[in-house]
This record gives C-alpha cells, sequence and structure tokens, in this order.
C-alpha cells in the first residue's frame, strides 16, 4: 500500500489526511489539518509525495468538496500543466552542441516576463476565448484594472513560457527517442483571475456564519453568484492555458525544423495540467475536485511527471486508484523554499548539478537547482499503487523563463 500516514483516523479533528510519503515537514502538516476541519471536504484529502507548503493550499493535494470551491486551493496558476510529444528522432540525430537549438527556441517563445510583439494565435483560437472573456470582465470588470494593458496583454501571452519553475526541454528515453516536454499556466490573466476571486472570497467569508480556520482557506459555497461566476473564469483560464502550451509547442516545433533532419510527431502526445478543479464522482457522490499541484491519473490515463532541471522525468500511465482520487504527483516536489535555495548554493553548485545539459547556469536560477528538490525516484517509489512507468526521459537541454 502506497499511502504511508494516515492523519485525523478516528478522530473529530476533521476528515481523514491520507499522505503517500513520510517526507512532510510540519507546517504542511498544520496546513492539511486546517484544511480538514472544512464541513463540505468529502471522505478525505489525499496528499501526493512531492508535498510541499503551499500559499493557501498545500502543493501535491487533492481536495474534493461538496457544494463549495476554494479559490485559494486552485491558485493563481491557474491551469498550470504540461505537455510532452515524441518525435521520431533518435539521440544520435541531434547536434553536438544544443545551443544553437536553445537560442532558436528562445527567439520564438518568449520567457519570463516578456510576450510576443505582434499577435501569434489564430483567430480561430481567439475568437472564442475574447466572446467568453468579456462575458467576464462585464461582470468584473475590476479584473482588466488588475492588468496592464489588458485587451493586448492576454492575447500576445498566448504562446509564451513565463517564469519560476516554468521550462520548456528536450528530452531523451530509454530507446533514445527524442521528446520535446513544456510546463506552463495561465500567465498574467491566469493570475489576476486567481488573486482577484480569492480576495473576493475572503470578503464573503467575514459576512457568513461558520468558522474557517484560516482565511485563505474561504470558499465560495455552490448556487451564489460568486460561485458561479468564478466557475466561469477558472474554466476559462485553464481553457487558456491549454491553448498557450498547444502555441508553444506549435512555435517551437517551427523553430527547430530548419535545425533538424526531416521529423514527424508520433502519436505519443501527453496534455496534463495540475492546479485545476473539475467535477467527478467519487465515494458514491457528485464532488468538486481540485487538484493543488497533483494530475489526474485515472485508469489507462497517460500523465508526465517532471524531475527538476537535473533528473529525470516520467511519462505515466494512472491506475485509477480510488483513495488517491484517481491522482498521482505532479513533479517531484520542492523540498525548500526559493530563498533559502539561493542562500545556500552557489553558482558553481549550479554548474556542477547541470552538467551536461544545455540550459542557463547563472545566479538568477539558482532556486531551480535540482537540490532544492525532492529526490524523483523517491517520490515514485511511493505512489507505485498510482501510475506505472511507461517511459524515463532524461533532459539534454531547459530553457527557464
Amino acid at each position: 500500500m502506497s499511502i504511508k500516514l494516515t492523519l485525523n483516523e478516528n478522530t473529530h479533528f476533521g476528515v481523514p489526511i491520507k499522505i503517500y510519503t513520510s517526507d512532510i515537514d510540519q507546517e504542511s502538516i498544520d496546513q492539511l489539518h486546517k484544511m480538514s476541519q472544512l464541513q463540505f471536504i468529502h471522505s478525505h484529502i489525499a496528499v501526493m509525495p512531492d508535498v510541499h507548503l503551499g500559499k493557501g493550499a498545500t502543493v501535491g493535494s487533492v481536495v474534493p468538496t461538496k457544494n463549495a470551491i476554494i479559490p485559494a486551493a486552485v491558485g493563481v496558476d491557474i491551469g498550470c500543466g504540461m505537455n510532452a510529444l515524441r518525435l521520431n528522432l533518435k539521440a544520435s540525430q541531434l547536434p553536438d552542441n544544443l545551443s544553437t537549438l536553445r537560442n532558436a527556441i528562445e527567439r520564438k517563445v518568449p520567457v519570463g516576463f516578456s510576450m510576443h510583439k505582434q499577435i501569434r494565435a489564430k483567430a480561430s483560437t481567439l475568437t472564442p476565448l475574447d466572446k467568453r472573456l468579456n462575458q467576464i470582465t462585464l461582470k468584473h470588470p475590476a479584473l482588466k484594472r488588475m492588468l496592464r494593458h489588458f485587451d493586448s496583454t492576454w492575447v500576445k501571452q498566448l504562446g509564451t513560457l513565463g517564469g519560476g519553475n516554468h521550462f520548456i526541454e528536450l528530452c531523451i528515453d530509454e530507446n533514445q527517442d527524442v521528446w520535446i516536454m513544456l510546463h506552463s499556466g495561465s500567465r498574467g490573466l491566469g493570475n489576476v483571475i486567481g488573486t482577484y476571486f480569492i480576495e473576493r472570497a475572503k470578503k464573503e467569508a467575514q459576512h457568513r456564519f461558520g468558522h474557517v480556520p484560516d482565511k485563505d482557506l474561504s470558499y465560495f459555497a455552490e448556487g451564489s453568484n460568486n460561485f458561479n461566476d468564478y466557475v466561469e473564469a477558472v474554466e476559462w483560464a485553464q481553457e487558456y492555458a491549454y491553448e498557450n502550451r498547444r502555441e508553444m509547442m506549435h512555435l517551437i516545433l517551427e523553430a527547430i525544423r530548419p535545425l533538424l533532419p526531416k521529423f514527424q510527431m508520433t502519436k505519443e502526445a501527453i496534455n496534463c495540467q495540475h492546479n485545476y478543479v473539475q467535477k467527478e464522482y467519487h465515494f458514491g457522490e457528485e464532488v468538486f475536485v481540485t487538484r493543488k499541484g497533483a494530475i489526474r491519473a485515472g485508469q489507462g490515463e497517460y500523465g508526465i511527471i517532471p524531475g527538476s532541471m537535473g533528473a529525470k522525468s516520467f511519462i505515466v500511465k494512472g491506475k485509477g486508484n480510488n483513495e488517491s482520487f484517481c491522482s498521482c504527483s505532479h513533479s517531484a516536489g520542492r523540498k525548500m523554499s526559493r530563498s533559502k535555495a539561493k542562500r545556500q548554493f552557489s553558482q558553481q553548485d549550479l554548474i556542477q548539478q547541470t552538467e551536461g545539459i544545455e540550459c542557463r547556469k547563472d545566479k538568477e536560477v539558482i532556486d531551480e537547482i535540482p537540490s532544492a528538490y525532492k529526490d524523483i525516484d523517491e517520490v515514485m517509489a511511493n505512489q507505485t499503487d498510482l501510475i506505472e512507468v511507461v517511459h524515463t526521459l532524461k533532459q539534454v537541454m531547459c530553457i527557464k523563463g
């Protein structure tokens, strides 16, 4: 059995918390305890082996709720997820020096706070997004004041990477096949939507009868105007994040085609998201499942679990484990904060730990050093009941924001 710890079992403290690792810090446990006290949690909370402290809700938690949604549990990088694509190329067909490929991709795909100078996405993608977004901002005009150059920014950010732990990688699998893998979300507008509704939930909680153990666990009750508007906005952001990754993958392929032997994409293309909420059926009831740093791993469903920029990553297939609400980890998971990583490690440490990988090795990305993350092999060993490994990938090039 993969479950290593069960908290609150046979107590009145809150619903049970089932944890798929023993590597969990006390702050995360305290955060989970607070969430477990909410009266609308269904059955239990499942906690994945990449668990670590998060803002509002614990990263790596799967939270099923009845008639309510917690915006802070979904977070501000709404719809953040992964996309991986296998090419019919072998590692031997890649150039010895990958810097040319990296530079070509970075010219096509803006990273960090950058965006496209011109609109890149097709009208067939933008028109339905724009129509739905207008419906949202008509009801919540304050959203437009929270993002500079609102109407052009969200459009020009479609097909951009962002910063932090978002990345584009070129990887090699166990058969020496070449993969492109990327990780990104809903960019600036997703952040604005998340922030706006988190604050509305907090204000609403001040006037609601009933105890909330932490203001970051403020929620919207199903049937209220705020609930319906949040669901509409969060679904928009999740769709935008998906389109963002799709546009990025198109730009990456466009960038590398002139520099590689003629290639095609294989049938293996995986998309998964890990910061989102959707309706699902579990333990006899239809509930809202919020995955905060976790991916769905239903029976036969494919997913992606990346390690750090110096470790392995995995293409996996779900086993449909009911106790985890058909979920698994979304990554290796951080074991130290970004500020601590910057204090503890040097640029030389980064250079050593990313040896052999074409990537940035400057001081600005020390917070993404492999040692700031948990051991991906241990994380994978703790979830053998949840997924099976289909492919093991090793990155040879990594682009960070």
